[in-house]
């Protein structure tokens, strides 16, 4: 065979240097040990027990299971292995200072959010294709995070607006799950006020150039959890009340973004006006 020719050589060392996807084993590491966490909760036979306060005239009560505790360690196992595998990033030095934090978060919210559906699940074949199913998702957030810790990359843009669309639709399907497990008032509202804080805060972060906006990651955490506390005993489908609060959710975060760019409000508010309109509008015909 003949020499192979020079450009090629210096293009191959280049993307060895300059890699901008994670190293395969760590990423089937994290992914197995993760997955294997939530099989656990079908295979293992635990007894729960209630965790209770007395207080004077207020008693709270929360039963506690396996699946309850094993969605929480998947969730810290998902973020010890994203911080892992970033550490061997070659971007990772040039951060000051070298933190990794805001690129698990997202990875960790997602186990969790995976971990409560796939408790709602019955046992069988639909249980197996949702495991199946989670298993690409989480794969995929954990490939779009990677990629995102550089702006430099050449997949950046698509990365970015990956993890945007899929922070919306998993907040969509954690509430749906929160509504269908039952939750009581005091469990749903505080939980939509971290999860629409976080997913705020992560979509801004990346819009935003890595700037953190923690006044309208608060604010928009705060306006959607008293909706949801607003809404909680209305007759409405597990669809309806999800769909009312992506709503606001998605026209605050889009309305943060355009005023950051000194978009005139009354442009600004144009488009978030519209979808949060139609989610709206899809609520009442959708149950």
């Amino acid at each position: 065979m003949g020499r192979m020719p020079k450009f090629w050589v210096e293009f191959i060392l280049m993307q060895n240097k300059e890699r901008y996807l994670p190293d395969a084993n760590r990423v089937s590491v994290v992914t197995a040990v993760v997955l294997l966490t939530y099989a656990l909760t079908r295979l293992v036979n635990a007894p729960g027990f209630t965790l209770t306060l007395q207080l004077p005239g207020f008693y709270f009560s929360y039963p506690i299971s396996m699946g309850t505790a094993m969605t929480l360690v998947a969730a810290g196992l998902t973020a010890s292995g994203m911080d892992w595998m970033l550490r061997e990033h070659p971007s990772i030095k040039t951060l000051q200072p070298a933190r990794t934090i805001e690129h698990w978060l997202l990875p960790a919210l997602t186990a969790f959010i995976i971990g409560v559906l796939l408790d709602l699940l019955p046992s069988g074949s639909v249980w197996w294709i949702g495991f199946g199913f989670s298993a690409a998702i989480l794969v995929l957030i954990i490939l779009a995070e990677y990629i995102a810790l550089d702006p430099g990359a050449p997949s950046y843009a698509i990365a970015s607006a990956g993890l945007t669309a899929l922070s919306y639709a998993l907040f969509l399907l954690f509430v749906i799950a929160l509504r269908i497990a039952g939750a009581r008032l005091f469990i749903t509202a505080p939980a939509i006020f971290l999860a629409a804080g976080l997913v705020t805060l992560r979509t801004l972060h990346l819009r935003l150039g890595g700037h953190w906006n923690f006044p309208w990651g608060i604010g928009v955490g705060f306006i959607t959890a008293q909706l949801a506390a607003s809404l909680h005993y209305w007759p409405l489908s597990s669809l309806q009340f999800a769909l009312i609060l992506l709503g606001p959710l998605y026209a605050l975060t889009a309305l943060a973004d355009r005023l950051n760019e000194d978009i005139p409000i009354r442009n600004a508010i144009t488009e978030p006006g519209i979808i949060l309109g139609a989610l709206w509008v899809a609520a009442v015909f959708l149950r």
